[in-house]
């Protein structure tokens, strides 16, 4: 069994604020708690944002000066993460500005999980 933590903040408004709490593989030796809070993470982060993940993140505001569409960074994300989840599907929701991005999720153990990530 592979032992996997991360860490991630609840209880932020607006991204401010929060506690961090750590996230780990489960009793059962599933990582799909950790996995989810990767992804959340991953579409939070702005690109170029992590020194360790260049590629990784959502820009949003960069994007007007690039002229790449947010959602093909996402798209790249659904790719990075779909072997670590039976089905994935981020999609962006219309007219929203920033970005907030569905993702629907169904996981190896059935559960079947519904967020909205704000970049």
């Amino acid at each position: 069994m592979a032992y996997m933590r991360t860490y991630g903040r609840i209880g932020q408004t607006n991204g401010v604020g929060g506690t961090w709490v750590e996230v780990q593989t489960d009793a059962n030796g599933t990582n799909e708690q950790v996995y989810l809070t990767a992804l959340t993470q991953y579409l939070q982060l702005g690109l170029g944002e992590s020194p360790f993940y260049a590629g990784a993140g959502i820009p949003s505001y960069q994007s007007v000066v690039t002229q790449t569409f947010p959602d093909f960074y996402a798209s790249r994300a659904q790719q990075y993460f779909s072997p670590y989840f039976a089905s994935i599907a981020i999609n962006r929701i219309p007219g929203s500005n920033p970005p907030i991005y569905q993702c629907n999720i169904v996981c190896f153990s059935g559960a079947i999980l519904s967020l909205e990530v704000a970049t």
